[in-house]
This record gives structure tokens, C-alpha cells and sequence, in this order.
């Protein structure tokens, strides 16, 4: 005596090509966010070295402004003059709800004035976390 078994109909219904499209969608998204996120430190920038120096985490809630060898300044991949990098600082800090924090990739040979002149703006605009990156000391420049 031979059993009979049914075939449910469930599987047959089922349609792949909305769940298709969202992993789609997804694995886009995040193609495009990391590229935007490696940008900030794409700049060509000679870092000074210091012995204490550790690898750099990026936040979302972080602003990252490079200082090139001639003292200009680049923020996204757009280069600002001081009175635009003020204004920008002054509206970083006032859309953020916690403390941002500012990170300055400034070139080794940079001037230290521009350095401390971002470190000023970001006083004057209310943002006392920033942080200047250094390469580690046993790297070659």
C-alpha cells in the first residue's frame, strides 16, 4: 500500500523578487556609504609621527578637516578658506545634540599657525573636542 503525500502550495506562492530587489538596494547602500566615509581621508597628507599614536576610528558624529602643506583647508574633498571652515564649524555644532568631535589631519610640514586657527574657530564655535592625528613613530614619512 503506497502513501500518498501532498505538496503544501505555500512555496509556490511565494515571489523572490521584492527580497531580490531590498538585498539589492542594501549591498548599494553600504557600497556608497563606505566610499563616502574613506573620502575624508583620501587627501594626500604627510602626518608627523608621535610615539603614542593609534589607529584612527572613524564616528559618524565626527568632522575631519585636513591641513595641506601650504596651510589650506580641506573638508569632503572640498577646499575651504578660513572664514567658510568658521561658518561650517559653527553649524556643525549647533545641529549636533552631544559634543561632536573634530579630528585635524594636518600635514607635518604644515604651517602651525593653521593649525591652531582651526583649533581657535572650533573654541569660538563651542566645540572643545577636537584631536590632531599623527602617523606612529616607527613609520617612515
Amino acid at each position: 500500500m503506497a502513501v500518498r503525500l501532498q505538496r503544501g502550495r505555500a512555496l509556490e506562492s511565494l515571489s523572490l523578487t521584492p527580497l531580490i530587489d531590498v538585498v539589492f538596494l542594501l549591498l548599494v547602500f553600504f557600497l556608497v556609504a563606505s566610499r563616502f566615509a574613506q573620502e575624508d581621508r583620501a587627501f594626500p597628507v604627510e602626518l608627523p609621527a608621535a610615539s603614542s599614536a593609534k589607529p584612527l576610528a572613524s564616528k559618524p558624529e565626527e568632522l575631519v578637516i585636513s591641513i595641506d602643506q601650504a596651510g589650506g583647508y580641506h573638508v569632503q574633498g572640498k577646499s575651504l578658506d578660513e572664514p567658510t571652515l568658521g561658518l561650517l564649524l559653527a553649524r556643525y555644532g549647533a545641529e549636533k545634540m552631544e559634543q561632536p568631535m573634530v579630528t585635524m589631519r594636518a600635514d607635518r610640514r604644515a604651517p602651525v599657525d593653521s593649525v591652531v586657527r582651526v583649533m581657535d574657530q572650533c573654541q569660538k564655535h563651542g566645540l572643545t573636542k577636537y584631536r590632531i592625528t599623527t602617523a606612529p613613530k616607527d613609520r617612515k614619512p
